[in-house]
């Protein structure tokens, strides 16, 4: 079989104008990046969801993924052959991952979203405007502090950092304006990767500019000497920094191999950010098509707790139904399987392995109130004796279970999947979050781990304590939390892998994300800027004399 880009580059696109007709976006509302890409004004009436939405999530991934994006793709493209009026909402590829070991998010196979080589790299420019946008707060706020610090800004209390849309471990904590004094103050300093960023989840969470603005001023960049918070709007910046965004904050219309619409808008990563495309796409989608299939990044734990919790709170959205993607491979992985050996069939790994997806399907199912199916997005080694286990379990357990082949066949190998979506869709369900607002922010955080993860209780450091103090005085105690942690684990300790018991989540650090609207809670070792592996995608990847890119996967 040809390799992902191959398949790509040799697709027929429509074009970007007849893709956006299928669901009733007119040409006056597009605004064309060449051929196959476009922006879509936003006007009230165009983002009123009406259509049905399907939540993409999965287990707890091996390090190559679940190909939950694969699953997603031909899920919409699979909706569309069987006659429904479909439109697919994802997020934006970050740069550090498609360079460095993840890879892109563009899906795979034959159900993939082009233009692909676009989508991985610069795209329409959204993420770079969004580093652009974050790094000028950091200019002002160091700025302000170098020309007599009127807000009287502590230099050792700013928590606004730097921003770079790459892996690189080398600035995750640096020391700045150093040398000469028309350098500014020295302080430490440090970058996040753009994706991470506060800057992304406003953008990610508002429904217009004048939304986003109000979020933007009241972002937290540090404290004063007397402990008090200082915000984007007491630097005077929200509107500049707004007009830098003024473009991005429109979402992307682009295609899969099969012409289906697909609204590509926003990245925040799941297991650091809050992890799900852009409120304005996914409304916009709703509002134009009958199905809308979206997903989250990572496992149930992160990317669809997250969804549910702070997206479909503050947004007002509610799935219809969830497809909760597994592979043989990784559930083999959980039971114990080096990842050298998965191709090797081992039905006594896979049986350890498989109380992983049940947590899972009983967190969506149990603790959100959501009807699911489970889809085996399945690969060339899996055995018939690994499927038949897997599925028989399912079926054991009364959970709902369709392999899908989408990555082979293309829509052909997803109606089985499409059929049960549309027909679960039509079934009552009603969503429940797994805390309350009013909860305190450590009953937030302790309800997460229990009901979520499964684990027994928290361990919190004494930094940790005092934060949750202080935000709960400034008036932050009633926002959502967002959990930032090891996708690779329902606990914190990536090595704990398959369902484990009876352990302790480490909560390490909060900080208030107070524009976008909840508290970021950093547990375990997780950091906010990923680092290379030691042979990164980027050596693989080649561009000829004749602007062809190769190796991208």
């Amino acid at each position: 079989m040809e390799t992902d880009i191959e398949i790509a580059q040799s697709s027929k696109m429509m074009l970007i104008e007849k893709i956006a007709a299928k669901i009733g976006i007119s040409e006056n509302k597009l605004e064309h990046f060449g051929k196959y890409k476009a922006k879509v004004t936003i006007d009230k009436k165009s983002s009123e969801p009406k259509g049905k939405l399907i939540l993409v999530t999965a287990i707890n991934p091996i390090p190559a993924g679940e190909g939950k994006t694969t699953t997603s793709v031909g899920l919409g493209d699979a909706l569309q052959k069987i006659g429904k009026k479909t439109a697919i909402a994802l997020r934006e590829p970050s740069l550090g991952p498609v360079f460095g070991l993840k890879g892109g998010a563009a899906g795979g196979g034959y159900a993939q979203v082009v233009p692909m080589e676009d989508l991985n790299l610069h795209f329409t420019g959204d993420i770079h405007a969004i580093g652009a946008a974050n790094n000028l707060v950091a200019a002002m706020v160091d700025n302000h502090i170098y020309q007599g610090n009127e807000l009287k800004i502590d230099p050792r209390r700013v928590t606004w950092r730097r921003a770079i849309d790459m892996n690189d471990r080398q600035l995750r904590s640096v020391i700045s304006g150093i040398g000469a004094q028309a350098n500014g103050m020295p302080r430490e300093d440090g970058f996040d990767i753009t994706v991470a960023s506060e800057v992304m989840a406003v953008l990610c969470l508002s429904n217009s500019i004048d939304e986003m603005k109000q979020k933007l001023r009241n972002c937290i960049v540090g404290y004063t000497f007397d402990n008090n918070p200082v915000s984007i709007g007491d630097l005077k910046a929200e509107g500049a920094v707004a007009a830098l965004l003024k473009d991005a904050l429109k979402p992307n219309l682009v295609q899969t191999l099969e012409n289906t619409p697909v609204f590509v808008h926003g990245g925040p990563f799941a297991n650091i950010a809050h992890g799900c495309n852009s409120l304005l796409a996914t409304k916009t989608a709703l509002a134009h098509a009958d199905y809308v299939v979206t997903e989250a990044g990572f496992g149930a734990d992160l990317g669809a707790e997250k969804f549910l919790d702070i997206k479909c709170r503050m947004g007002g959205l509610k799935p219809n139904a969830v497809v909760i993607v597994a592979t043989v491979r990784a559930l083999k992985m959980h039971g114990g399987v080096s990842k050298q050996d998965l191709n090797e069939e081992n039905l006594e790994a896979l049986e350890k392995g498989i109380p992983n997806l049940l947590k899972h399907v009983e967190n969506i199912e149990n603790v959100f109130g959501l009807n699911a199916v489970v889809a085996i997005n399945t690969f060339p080694k899996d055995t018939e004796q690994e499927l038949r286990l897997l599925k028989d379990t399912c079926f054991e357990k009364n959970i709902s279970v369709i392999q899908s082949d989408v990555w082979e066949k293309g829509s052909e190998g997803g109606v089985a999947l499409a059929e049960k979506v549309a027909a679960i869709c039509e079934r009552p369900s009603q969503l429940t979050f797994a805390y309350d607002l009013s909860d305190t922010i450590e009953e937030k955080i302790e309800k997460i781990v229990q009901k979520i993860y499964g684990g027994s209780s928290t361990e919190w450091t004494s930094k940790a304590r005092k934060t949750a103090a202080k935000l709960t005085a400034l008036g932050y105690g009633n926002l959502p939390v967002c959990m930032a942690k090891t996708q690779y684990s329902l606990s914190d300790q990536a090595a704990k892998i398959g369902r484990p018991k009876d352990f302790k989540v480490n909560i390490r650090e909060l900080s208030i994300s107070a524009g976008a609207g909840f508290i970021v809670v950093l547990t375990g070792n997780i950091m906010r800027m990923p680092g290379l592996p030691k042979k990164p995608a980027a050596e693989q990847i080649d561009i000829s004399r004749e602007g062809k890119i190769t190796g991208l996967f």
